[in-house]
């Protein structure tokens, strides 16, 4: 234990004391100063240190029975040390000064035998000056402690979940802080059961129920980086119903180097709650198509976008072409990886005439819109790219079923022409990020990226060089829109939280995993190969939000449970929106090389029909006849489903311009969810 902690652990202990033990402790100390300052008048009177004889007694009781009584009668005991002020040092000399007259009148006036005379004088002095110093000490020594220790009562009370390396390191860097109240650990290993590790208990994890209450613990950190995901799943499922807040700190690439600090702390994100183990990526695969060469990326500001560009920067291509229609995220990405791929200043940044060492990758960031042939063209045959990642695309299922017009446009036009730009540009592999929610879709944004996906499949039934691929996956974390930042966010403003129906599901991956099994999976393309990533097991978002409720500390507040803190609201499915995800149309998935990766086996249009289908829906667009687009889609995407009414903002409003009975909802206009 520190010496802080000694200090801290004495004045809480003194604290704590009944008011009456405190008074006998004072009134003790007191005793103390008395005979202390007795035998200091002595020693100055004698010039000598005195050894101390029976006839010196009388005028150590004598100073003990003049002077307890006196500061009893002037209150000196009733009053706060740590608090006392001028008011209690003026009480203080008063009493001096009477125990003084008295003192003196006793052995200088009067006369003991055996004590000197001067003693009368000198003693009262020297107990005025300890008292007094006494009081001084106790007030700014125990009255800062006593603030120490409120405030460190007021501090979260910590326990590490981990007695290794990390958990030592966490626990130095709480030690540091004044943020955190560090209790204990837990820890799996019975061999380290009520040991100490740096001056604190080591605990079983059954003990945590017990040690809630008693300790006031109301924080946990995951100090278990080199654990399986298997094995953190357990943990959390275990902590998930006591009211204490789980956090979890890097893993061990960040300990080794490390990094670890209170920073570093983190809440726990949605992949720590999966349980499925990450497979290391194929490094051949990885390298394939992108070392060394000239690889484009559209949408490269967006969250898949951005995550493709710095696992390929990672991997050193020749240059990185990053294609944005977003300025404010084109800049983003390209200052981040500006100092990715060697920490160079960023081009962007220099003045004219300064010197700048040539950077590993050429970074060229590029504002262009995918549905512009011309600006496309020009860039693919300016730079020639060996492989095209087109990850541009509008995903947001209720914002593109109100705004269907430019859905498609992005989605499928933008699609076929960075493809015909691709292909008049030699490129070898152009691979199409894909979605679960084109396999039997029930809104325009799935319909859309369906359609994307066979442009690619008749396009790659062409005679040409390049290879076609679609990557299909569900969702991602961390992407625009994920559930879980917007769940913690009402956790955090005390609920309610919204979703939209009790059993809806759907698939789950990290944003890093799924962009290298993108890029893998593109390098073992043949030619209009449709692959699917393997997205684990679907996760229930009712049981996805009660998790994230019970690991911040709280409960979830229910009929059965009214004292709950959060409440969960159902608000109904929106328009499009389905309860569970497919991520197959047809059947009997082949396997890759690659455990993650499976090729799936999909019906398709040739392209001289899908062609004439694409030419009839392009008129209907720009007639803004969206039901006959809607006719259109069904008949050439299969498993197409509309729900409900059209909801084109457009359409809507002109419709109602006819209809004097239709009023407007402007509330409805500028939601971003169904009416």
């Amino acid at each position: 234990m520190t010496n802080r902690d000694s200090e801290t652990f004495a004045a809480t202990t003194l604290l704590d004391m009944p008011r009456v033990a405190k008074r006998l402790v004072a009134l003790a100390v007191d005793v103390a100063l008395c005979v202390l300052t007795v035998w200091l008048a002595l020693c100055l009177r004698l010039e000598h240190w005195v050894r101390l004889e029976p006839v010196h007694g009388w005028a150590m009781l004598g100073s003990v029975l003049l002077a307890l009584p006196l500061f009893i009668r002037f209150g000196l005991y009733r009053a706060i040390f740590r608090y006392a002020g001028w008011n209690a040092m003026v009480s203080l000399v008063q009493a001096i000064s009477l125990y003084a007259l008295f003192y003196a009148t006793l052995f200088t006036v009067i006369s003991v035998p055996g004590i000197p005379r001067t003693v009368g004088v000198i003693q009262p002095l020297l107990l005025m000056a300890f008292v007094g110093f006494s009081r001084v000490v106790v007030r700014y020594w125990l009255g800062g402690l006593y603030r120490t220790v409120l405030q460190r009562k007021d501090m979260p009370g910590v326990l590490i979940y981990g007695a290794g390396a990390a958990g030592r390191q966490l626990a130095a860097a709480l030690a540091r802080g004044t943020e955190h109240r560090l209790l204990g650990f837990l820890d799996d290993d019975t061999q380290l059961h009520g040991n100490s590790l740096d001056g604190r208990t080591v605990y079983p994890p059954s003990a945590l129920p017990r040690l809630i209450p008693e300790l006031g613990v109301t924080d946990l950190l995951l100090a278990l980086p080199s654990v399986t995901h298997q094995r953190r799943l357990q943990v959390v499922e275990s902590l998930r119903h006591l009211p204490v807040r789980v956090r979890t700190m890097p893993g061990m690439s960040d300990l080794a180097a490390g990094r670890v600090s209170l920073n570093d702390v983190r809440e726990l994100e949605l992949e720590d709650l999966l349980g499925r183990e990450p497979v290391t990526p194929d490094a051949m695969l990885l390298q394939r198509l992108v070392h060394d060469k000239v690889v484009l990326i559209t949408g490269a500001g967006g969250s898949i976008g951005s995550e493709l560009c710095r696992q390929i920067a990672a991997c050193r291509p020749h240059t990185l072409l990053l294609v944005e229609n977003s300025e404010f995220a084109l800049y983003q990405i390209h200052h981040e990886l500006t100092a990715l791929v060697g920490g160079q200043v960023d081009p962007l940044d220099v003045e004219e005439g300064d010197a700048v060492a040539p950077m590993a990758v050429t970074l060229v960031p590029l504002l262009a819109s995918v549905q512009d042939a011309e600006r496309m063209g020009q860039i693919m045959q300016t730079w020639r790219p060996h492989a095209v990642y087109h990850a541009a695309a509008y995903k947001h299922v209720p914002l593109v079923e109100h705004n269907p017009v430019q859905g498609l446009r992005n989605n499928v036009w933008g699609t076929l022409v960075c493809a015909r730009s691709a292909q008049a540009a030699g490129v070898s592999h152009f691979v199409l990020i894909s979605t679960d929610k084109a396999v039997r879709p029930t809104n325009i944004m799935g319909a859309s990226k369906r359609m994307a996906e066979m442009v690619l499949q008749a396009l790659a039934t062409e005679r040409g060089g390049t290879t076609f691929s679609m990557v299909r996956f569900g969702n991602v974390l961390g992407s625009s829109g994920s559930v879980v930042p917007l769940f913690r966010q009402q956790i955090k403003d005390g609920g309610p939280i919204t979703l939209t129906h009790p059993d809806i599901t759907r698939y789950f991956m990290t944003i890093p995993e799924a962009a290298q099994l993108v890029i893998q999976a593109g390098a073992m393309a043949q030619g209009g190969d449709v692959f699917v990533l393997d997205m684990g097991q679907p996760v229930r978002i009712m049981d996805l939000a009660q998790r994230m409720v019970e690991l911040s500390g709280l409960q979830v507040k229910t009929v059965l449970n009214p004292t709950g803190d959060i409440e969960i609201h159902t608000t109904g499915l929106r328009h499009g929106e389905k309860l569970f995800e497919e991520l197959l149309i047809g059947d009997d998935p082949q396997p890759t090389q690659h455990p993650r990766i499976l090729r799936a086996r999909e019906d398709f249009m040739p392209w001289s029909d899908f062609e004439q289908t694409l030419r009839e829906i392009d008129q209907a667009l720009s007639s803004q006849d969206v039901l006959t687009v809607r006719a259109l889609m069904q008949r050439c995407v299969q498993g197409y489903q509309p729900m409900g009414e059209v909801v084109d903002w457009v359409h809507t409003t002109n419709f109602r311009k006819f209809d004097p009975a239709q009023k407007i909802n402007p509330q409805e206009i500028n939601s971003t969810t169904s009416p």
